[in-house]
């Protein structure tokens, strides 16, 4: 991946003039992500390089989100800045959708310069008229991008490393799947973390010597685990767990692959949460710079560290060298995992730690620490060739990311404790990420609930099903009363199949109009709004039948 810086004064001449009575994307945040997963089918390669393109457009399309509706008021604004709050210019309210489509593909346009995102930017500008307003949204945009790819400059990107195979028992060596992807990519410049070691998982069950961990039982019962339950014909491994491996692989080239997977479910609840535009610009851009170090993380661990671990494959093939009557060597062993054309393979890098379970854990908490919990139901695809059309559901995000880590032991490339320690390091770069970059700034006093124009407060004790009903509620800064529409940015079910409106603002309070469908009887649901001070607020629905 080529770094090209970009002119701020060229984008005028792509600037596409087009007709006010054309209609461009709905969500232009949800467009751009669209592009780049695009891209990364396009493109492939070593999840490291996609996950840091993923971080720069998402994180300087915030920040152009962020300058646009600050420009119309501090109490307007997303909330901190990442890299740059652009200036406004007087007397001009920004185009928003505008300021997100030049942020998008001037990055895309500078970290993938042999592709041609002229195309996309015309579609996304359709219908947005020539104006002062349409103007400054692209400055805004250019120079939040311009700010982000002077950040990414010189950060160690491109990986151009070479790396010398292991020749001790436990060190890793090729499999035959190619030559070592991107060895030094645990030293890139991180996005938001203090150092590439911060969250640095200890060493493979606590050993931090070949000898001491291959003398050491966890490594002898993890190993026997993954030879039973990741062989390609295992006897021991259910048709569940086949699906789910092979629903999280996604690890070939034309597939989004796993950044991808996991922008993808962020698109799904998204649009289950009914975000705004503004909310999906803080939302990515929190999943984006999350993953661009999970990336960091789990590389720094497999190249940089003591321990280079070799994969299953080898380690099964070769067990004769391990110095252990409890592991058994099998040189016709293959894993599960395959190329479309059922090639059975390892991934071209050392086991330990485990990138999609670092990958999944980062994903897991930055939507947690967005929608200020853990649970929402969701229903999950994929790209894998091997798992055409699969749907998985969870209930929550932390289940998703548990699958997604123990997916690795069915598939056959990786150890259990590859995925728990992926775990533990994606989790705490999460709480990291969420905690310290894209902080809101506004803060709001919510009054509760009302049904109808009857305040309810935090629950609906009996409300008929099926029915519909408007949900309404105040909000206030200071003394200050709020009446933007923007300081709400969703309202939904937590995935159930109840149905939110648009939030309207009428009666002094923000109101919502919500269904609720007959096979709600007997249960209580949560409906829940998020505001653009990073809260939720919850009312308990309890349903009868009529």
């Amino acid at each position: 991946m080529a770094l090209t810086a970009v002119s701020l004064g060229t984008v005028a001449a792509v600037a596409p003039a087009v007709p006010a009575s054309a209609a461009g994307p709905a969500d232009h945040v949800l467009y751009w992500n669209d592009v780049l997963l695009r891209t990364y089918r396009q493109e492939g390669g070593a999840p490291g390089p996609l996950a840091r393109a993923g971080a720069m457009v998402h994180a300087a399309i915030y920040d152009a989100a962020n300058s646009a509706l600050c420009a119309t008021g501090a109490d307007r604004c997303l909330g901190q800045q990442y890299r740059i709050k652009v200036t406004p210019t007087p007397g001009v309210t920004p185009d928003l959708a505008t300021a997100i489509d030049y942020a998008a593909y001037d990055v895309l346009r500078s970290v993938y310069p042999q592709r041609n995102f002229s195309a996309d930017l015309v579609a996304a500008q359709e219908g947005i008229a020539s104006s002062p307003a349409r103007t400054d949204g692209q400055r805004i945009g250019s120079a939040s991008a311009q700010a982000m790819i002077s950040f990414r400059v010189n950060d160690g990107a491109p990986d151009f490393s070479t790396y010398t195979d292991g020749t001790v028992p436990g060190q890793w060596r090729r499999t035959g799947s190619g030559a070592p992807a991107t060895p030094s990519w645990g030293l890139v410049t991180p996005f938001a973390m203090t150092s590439n070691t911060q969250f640095r998982p200890g060493p493979p069950a606590g050993h931090s010597s070949y000898a001491a961990l291959l003398a050491s039982q966890a490594y002898a019962d993890q190993l026997n685990e993954v030879k039973g339950l990741g062989r390609y014909d295992s006897s021991t491994r259910t048709n569940d767990q086949t699906q789910a491996a092979w629903f999280w692989a996604n690890d070939l080239d034309g597939t989004y692959k796993p950044p991808g997977q996991l922008f993808a479910h962020t698109q799904i609840v998204a649009k289950a949460a009914k975000l705004t535009q503004a909310g999906n610009a803080r939302l990515f851009g929190l999943v984006g710079i999350a993953m661009g170090d999970a990336a960091i993380v789990a590389w720094d661990a497999k190249y940089q560290t003591d321990v280079d671990l070799w994969r299953p494959e080898t380690a099964i093939q070769r067990a004769n060298e391990d110095a252990r009557s409890d592991t058994v060597a099998d040189p016709a062993w293959l894993p599960l995992s395959a190329d479309r054309n059922n090639v059975r393979f390892s991934p071209a890098f050392p086991a330990y730690t485990s990138g999609h379970a670092t990958f999944g854990a980062a994903w897991a908490g930055a939507m947690r620490g967005f929608f200020a919990a853990d649970a929402f139901s969701f229903a999950a695809t994929t790209e894998d060739p091997h798992a055409v059309g699969v749907v998985r559901n969870f209930s929550t995000f932390s289940a998703a990311a548990t699958e997604n880590a123990r997916s690795r032991i069915w598939l056959g490339v990786h150890y259990q404790f590859d995925a728990d320690s992926g775990i533990s390091s994606g989790t705490a770069l999460a709480n990291h990420v969420t905690a310290s970059v894209l902080r809101p700034t506004a803060s709001y006093t919510f009054d509760g609930f009302y049904e109808n124009g009857a305040k309810v407060g935090t629950s609906i004790p009996d409300a008929a099903a099926p029915s519909s009903f408007t949900v309404g509620f105040k909000l206030t800064a200071g003394s200050a009363p709020v009446t933007d529409p923007g300081a709400v940015v969703g309202a939904s079910w937590n995935g159930q199949p109840a149905t939110a409106g648009a939030v309207t603002f009428a009666n002094g309070r923000y109101e919502i109009a919500v269904s609720v469908p007959k096979s709600c009887a007997g249960r209580t649901w949560t409906f829940t709004v998020l505001l653009r001070d990073g809260s939720r607020r919850d009312l308990g629905v309890r349903c009868s039948t009529v």
